[in-house]
């Protein structure tokens, strides 16, 4: 049970459609993030990343599930309009960040071109 001062929260859940366990962690930064979503934001990450992430059989069946750099340990996938990142190491999956999905330059600039 984590305690105020916990830099994460742990728990160790089975998935549903295989007999592999994972201990999923959620990393202080994450939560915080997490708390800091616009409402439809929050309403859309929360149950995903408490429930439904532990009925996947495999990480690569994220949406948008990438490796990040050259990186062996941090990956991030896409959910709606945010990127989500995490640390895998052995059976330890950590959720580190939830950000909103970054502008993409074209829409940044037909927004400049509009003033």
């Amino acid at each position: 049970m984590p305690t105020a001062n916990s830099s994460k929260f742990a728990s160790a859940r089975p998935t549903s459609q295989s007999s592999l366990r994972y201990e999923v962690r959620y990393e202080r930064s994450f939560v915080l993030d997490l708390k800091r979503l616009d409402n439809a934001g929050f309403q859309q990450v929360k149950p995903f990343v408490f429930e439904d992430f532990y009925k996947i059989s495999q990480l690569h069946d994220l949406p948008e599930f990438r490796q990040i750099g050259s990186s062996e340990i941090f990956y991030r996938f896409r959910l709606g309009h945010y990127l989500i990142s995490l640390e895998v190491i052995g059976q330890i999956i950590k959720f580190l960040r939830v950000l909103p999905e970054p502008m993409s330059s074209e829409a940044g600039l037909d927004d400049q071109a509009k003033f």
